[in-house]
């Protein structure tokens, strides 16, 4: 075949470029951190949990912050990969000062409720204005920095329809945590902070993987009219 005979639309992606890019369970696991990571970001609210319920709310906070201290020098130490146990770390530190200086243990988990909806309002706006915010973290996280999927109207469509699914399951999972945190379900709410946390993101990661990898796949196989 000559230059000029096929021409992909889209980025160009042949079978070597198909090669090259990380598997799903790849993509997944760096973003979820591995079974590791899901674990390790988990204690910290499981020890705040159990120690609330058993004892009083001070201890709990103390319990469950030395726990993310501990994982996260762990890893230091080990000469592993800290993002994770940071990111667990960071959101960990800020419920426990309120929680302490409020004295009201629910307020251990209003800045992920706050921060969950912000997250799915910025993504329902995003995609209004047609610049999907998961295409763009698409772009950083998996890219390599690349956006020719702006140039794509399958990818955009695709990247459009994957924010619009993200930003209502993130809202839907923030209001049922936002209505057990008004209906002071403090125990509710703990399991609830664990139970719709990772299983919803793991299974919004499979799905957006597989759709981008499809649409990716089915574009660079497929010519432009009369070319």
């Amino acid at each position: 075949m000559t230059t000029g005979q096929h021409r992909s639309a889209g980025p160009e992606l042949g079978p070597e470029d198909d090669e090259r890019l990380p598997s799903i369970a790849e993509q997944m696991a760096d973003q979820l951190g591995g079974w590791r990571g899901l674990v390790e970001s988990s204690i910290p609210v499981v020890v705040f949990v159990i120690a609330n319920v058993l004892g009083e709310l001070r201890p709990a906070v103390i319990a469950s912050v030395a726990v993310a201290l501990l994982i996260a020098g762990l890893r230091l130490a080990q000469r592993r990969p800290i993002r994770h146990a940071v990111n667990g770390l960071f959101g960990i530190a800020i419920g426990a000062a309120i929680a302490w200086r409020t004295g009201d243990e629910r307020d251990f988990y209003l800045p992920g409720i706050l921060y969950g909806i912000g997250y799915g309002l910025a993504l329902l706006l995003s995609a209004v204005i047609r610049q999907p915010l998961v295409g763009w973290i698409w772009s950083v996280l998996v890219a390599r920095g690349r956006s020719e999927w702006r140039d794509d109207p399958r990818l955009v469509r695709t990247f459009t329809q994957l924010t619009v699914l993200w930003g209502v399951v993130w809202l839907a999972k923030v209001g049922v945590q936002a209505g057990l945190y008004l209906a002071h379900q403090d125990t509710a709410l703990g399991v609830a902070r664990l139970a719709l946390g990772y299983p919803p993101y793991a299974l919004l990661l499979l799905i957006t993987v597989w759709a981008v990898r499809r649409v990716t796949r089915d574009t660079a196989r497929t010519p432009l009219p009369g070319a």
